[in-house]
């Protein structure tokens, strides 16, 4: 019998963390709030990534302190221009399985390498964007 309330419990225990750490947003934007954007809004996207990248990521953990507060955009683009290159059109799968096509298509993914991070899933960093028409650029998920 204790046997078989130490199994329950250890499942019930590793199916708890392992549904935890699924990420996703914690809630969608709302379609009729965001601009239309394209390619051609990089460099605006590339200028609000100075608020934004700290807003979202901090400046960094209690061992390094400072991580976060040199990065690198190593993609920045919409979601459409990502079909085609495999590295990044899975973002794009993620995006439209979170919050729906409309949102995607209105959305842009932008990869970022931290090099102060030590080792390399705290140094590479995606968030997901959209310009809202009152707010401007936000950031409506981060998956690292």
């Amino acid at each position: 019998m204790k046997m078989t309330i130490t199994l329950v419990i250890a499942i019930s225990f590793l199916f708890f963390l392992s549904t935890q750490g699924y990420a996703q947003p914690k809630e969608c934007p709302v379609l009729s709030e965001l601009m239309q954007t394209s390619i051609k809004d990089r460099k605006e996207v590339i200028v609000a990534l100075h608020t934004l990248i700290p807003k979202t990521y901090g400046t960094g953990l209690d061992d390094f302190p400072d991580m976060y507060t040199k990065w690198n955009v190593v993609t920045a683009k919409p979601f459409p221009s990502t079909v085609g290159i495999e590295s990044e059109e899975d973002y794009f799968a993620m995006a439209k399985n979170f919050c729906g096509n409309e949102i995607a298509e209105k959305s842009w993914l932008v990869r970022l390498d931290f090099p102060k991070a030590p080792g390399a899933d705290l140094a590479q960093g995606q968030i997901f964007l959209a310009k809202s028409k009152e707010k401007g650029w936000f950031v409506w998920f981060q998956y690292h």
